[in-house]
């Protein structure tokens, strides 16, 4: 089956330290893929590689049966939208401006600023509840506030192909929620998603498909309610834990047990 999105044995690395070799996977089509893993386990690395942040020392990244490197940016970035961990903006830019910038790639020297790229943004704006936001400076909000707008833009380019380096940090609990019910509703319309969590039970019950990688290597892949079991948890967390069903939606529940020597 041709996926859009793939990696075929990529080595990762940052100058002299190795974080990943030889790895390979698919992103399934219209899926809702969430990486997960314990920290610096390559998580985050695997998202910029797929996202053409990183380039593989060896092997290639395929978007749409092409190499992604061979691929045009702004070709690129119509198909695939970015959110990174740490993004950054330009100073005194406002909350609209930001989000506004998510149209770049669909625009030219013969199509400029039009209607739909207006109502693109306001739907953005209106689906991370920022829309009141919108005439305030990037500067003045909260981590929280931030981290909202900049997923507005990211929504904002409607890619078919969204990835999502950590969506949840900084959010509360509600937000956090409000955000994942979000994307799943994206997703569910048709558009793939792809998110690094850390948050199990979250990540377990939204995802559609999971990816849990320790040390630089995927431990397993598929339906978390097919893959994920105690022992996979103790394997890739080092984490004793009872996994049962989630009351609400019987999707895995894990819940961490005292490690030895953590008692008493």
């Amino acid at each position: 089956m041709h996926h859009r999105l793939s990696a075929e044995n990529v080595t990762l690395r940052y100058e002299t330290r190795m974080i990943s070799r030889d790895l390979s996977l698919e992103v399934p089509d219209r899926s809702f893929t969430v990486i997960v893993g314990p920290n610096a386990c390559g998580k985050s690395t695997l998202l910029r590689a797929l996202s053409r942040l990183l380039t593989p020392e060896s092997g290639r990244v395929l978007l749409d049966g092409k190499a992604i490197h061979t691929l045009p940016s702004r070709e690129v970035a119509r198909r695939l939208g970015l959110l990174p961990q740490s993004p950054v903006a330009p100073e005194g830019i406002s909350v609209a401006d930001l989000v506004a910038r998510g149209r770049f790639p669909h625009q030219s020297f013969l199509r400029q600023w039009s209607q739909g790229d207006a109502a693109a943004v306001a739907a953005a704006l209106r689906d991370t509840g920022t829309a009141d936001l919108a005439d305030r400076p990037l500067a003045e909000l909260s981590g929280g506030q931030r981290q909202r707008v900049w997923i507005a833009m990211a929504l904002a380019q409607e890619t078919p192909i969204l990835l999502l380096d950590e969506p949840t940090t900084f959010l509360d609990i509600v937000h956090q929620v409000d955000l994942l019910e979000m994307l799943a509703r994206l997703n569910r319309a048709g558009r793939t998603v792809v998110a690094v969590l850390h948050e199990l039970n979250l990540a377990f019950r939204y995802a559609t498909h999971l990816i849990a990688m320790r040390e630089g290597q995927i431990i397993a892949t598929g339906a978390p309610d097919v893959i994920v079991t105690e022992d996979l948890i103790r394997q890739v967390f080092d984490l004793p834990a009872l996994v049962m069903p989630d009351p609400l939606t019987a999707r895995p529940m894990v819940i961490p047990c005292p490690r030895a020597g953590d008692q008493g």
